[in-house]
């Protein structure tokens, strides 16, 4: 099992910054692939960024360029920096967990932090 939780949410100024942060607990969080989601009401939940448990990340294209995800293994956590922010950016952001062993897979999701970028 692995807990995650997620901090840094928050209103911010259209053009502004935020850093999300997702600790981690129960688990080998090194050997999971990390992820932050996010959705609005009404439409699916998709994905922003993800980071391997090698460090290889990839981003969805609408946030490539300004957001920047990373971990660090020694202290259990996933961050997502979020730079020039636009009201399209607006959403309930969710923390993920996810791993495959032996064609098992573990899939786990943080309860969510709203970003809300408005002026």
């Amino acid at each position: 099992q692995v807990q995650l939780v997620e901090s840094g949410g928050g209103l911010v100024q259209p053009g502004g910054f935020l850093r999300l942060s997702c600790a981690a607990s129960g688990s080998i969080f090194s050997l999971y692939r990390m992820g932050w989601y996010r959705q609005v009401p009404g439409k699916q939940r998709e994905g922003v960024a993800t980071i391997t448990s090698g460090g290889v990340t990839d981003y969805a294209d609408s946030v490539k360029g300004r957001f920047t995800i990373s971990r660090d293994n020694a202290k259990n956590t996933v961050y997502l920096q979020m730079n020039s922010l636009e009201p399209e950016d607006t959403a309930v952001y969710y923390c993920n967990a996810y791993r495959t062993r032996f064609g098992v897979e573990r899939d786990y999701w943080g309860q969510g932090t709203q970003v809300t970028v408005s002026s």
